[in-house]
Formats: C-alpha cells, sequence, structure tokens
C-alpha cells in the first residue's frame, strides 16, 4: 500500500523525522508496566522505536487507511492493532485493569480530551508521554500564576508529576502544522489519591476557572457557600493565584461547609 494519506479532519500531521521519533519511544521509564498503548500511530514512524522495545505495544487508530498500512508494514503488531477511537473506547477489553502506559505524537484537535480521559483512567497508567501542539504541553506542565495555568494543569498535576521535555518545529511534519509542537511527560505520583473528595476537587477547579478572572468569592458563588466560608481570605485569590495544594485546601474547606 501507498502511504497513508493525511487527514485533515483527524488532525493528522505525520511525524517524518526518525530521531524525534526515537526521542519520544525513549521517554518511557518502562518501571511499573509491562504493556504500552500508543494513540494515533498513522504510519508507524514511532511504532517501529516501540516495537524494539522489551514491552507489549498495542496501537489504537481511528482512520481505517492507517489500520490497513499498519497491518501491511508492521507484521509485530498482528492482533494488536485496536481500530477505534480511544476517547470512546473501552481500554479494558485489552488491558483488564492491567498497569500500561500511553505515548502517541497526538492528534491536535483532541490532544486535551486525551489528557482527560487518562486522567479518568489514572490508576492504570503510571506514565504517559507525547507530542501536543506546544502550549497544550506548556499548559499541562505550567505553574500558578501564568496566563497559560488553568484547569488542564491543575487537573494533571493533581495526580502525577509533569515535565516539559523538548520542543519540535513545524518542518518535520507532513503536512507542516501552523504551529510548533512539543513533547512532554506526565509520571504518576507515588500517592496519587485526594485528601478530598475527588468529584469536588474537580468541580471547584472547573468551575474556579470558568471565571479566571474574577476572585473565588464571586467564580465559586454557585457553590452556595456559607456567609461565614466566603470570609476566608482564600477567596480574595484568583484561580491562577492557587497551586495545586492550595486548590486540595479549598476543596476541603468548601467540603467541611456541607457542599
Amino acid at each position: 500500500m501507498e502511504k497513508v494519506k493525511a487527514k485533515k479532519h483527524l488532525g493528522q500531521h505525520f511525524l517524518k523525522d526518525e530521531s524525534i521519533a526515537k526521542a519520544i519511544a525513549d521517554t518511557l521509564s518502562l518501571k511499573g508496566y509491562d504493556e504500552v498503548l500508543e494513540i494515533g500511530p498513522g504510519m508507524g514512524v514511532l511504532t517501529k522505536y516501540l516495537l524494539d522495545k522489551p514491552i507489549n505495544t498495542h496501537v489504537i487508530e481511528i482512520d481505517g487507511e492507517s489500520v490497513v498500512y499498519l497491518g501491511e508494514n508492521y507484521p509485530k503488531l498482528k492482533d494488536k492493532i485496536i481500530s477505534q477511537d480511544f476517547l470512546k473506547y473501552n481500554i479494558n477489553e485489552v488491558y483488564e485493569n492491567k498497569q500500561f502506559a500511553i505515548i502517541g505524537n497526538f492528534p491536535y484537535n483532541i490532544s486535551t480530551q486525551i489528557v482527560f480521559r487518562t486522567l479518568e483512567f489514572k490508576h492504570q497508567i503510571p506514565e504517559f508521554s507525547g507530542m501536543f501542539q506546544k502550549e497544550v504541553a506548556e499548559r499541562i506542565c505550567e505553574k500558578k500564576g501564568s496566563k497559560a495555568y488553568g484547569i488542564l494543569s491543575v487537573l494533571a498535576q493533581a495526580f502525577y508529576d509533569t515535565e516539559y521535555l523538548f520542543t519540535v518545529d513545524e518542518n518535520v511534519f507532513i503536512p507542516p502544522p501552523k504551529v510548533k509542537s512539543g513533547v512532554m511527560k506526565m509520571t504518576r505520583k507515588e500517592d496519587y489519591s485526594l485528601p478530598c473528595g475527588e468529584k469536588l476537587f474537580f468541580t471547584v477547579v472547573k468551575t474556579a476557572f470558568q471565571q479566571r478572572r474574577k476572585t473565588l468569592r464571586n467564580s465559586l458563588k454557585t457553590l452556595n457557600l456559607s456567609d461565614e466560608l466566603r470570609l476566608d481570605t482564600i477567596f480574595d485569590k484568583r484561580p491562577e493565584q492557587l497551586s495545586v495544594e492550595e486548590f486540595i485546601v479549598l476543596t476541603q474547606k468548601i467540603e467541611a461547609d456541607g457542599v
């Protein structure tokens, strides 16, 4: 089969630089898991380096043309190509509650959704690394006090240590994207359980950043907090001024208030 044509509606930009593909594959530590799932392998530029490692590799690909190409060109992938949408697929059809890493040159149009989906399965995913639009990779790793710091930063860093690794130029892709790319890595914390209700924590973070220019006293009005709690000085701050740990403390205060 001839090479796969990149499809705009799938956000496909095929990496052509082998050294970058190898560098992404080498971000995996291979510690604490025996399985890896690559999302959006396309024509397998990253896949070939994963298949060289002492780990069991599956790939998940929604593009039928890519699925055929991978099947024809990578015999080691026999019975390991999942022709599904990662965002909708029940990964335990393959992993049955096993630990596995996620890696990929992620389609930019769904990259943030991939991170949120990963957080849903954090108890099974000790390691996650790959390529995003540069701004998104930076946002995941950003610390408090920055305009880029937001929902994605706080929720990812609540459970994972995040690290921005390196920037990738536009000209190493076919077709070239209009933006630079960035490779980042998330390593699950040794203790990734929260000392507060997880569902409420997600609600507090998302609600706070929906009106990020307002103080928490105003942005969290919809949570029906008591007048006494609203006097707490933490509510004088705007959401980007709170670290992950301070968001946990805030959630604990709201929990104690009876929400």
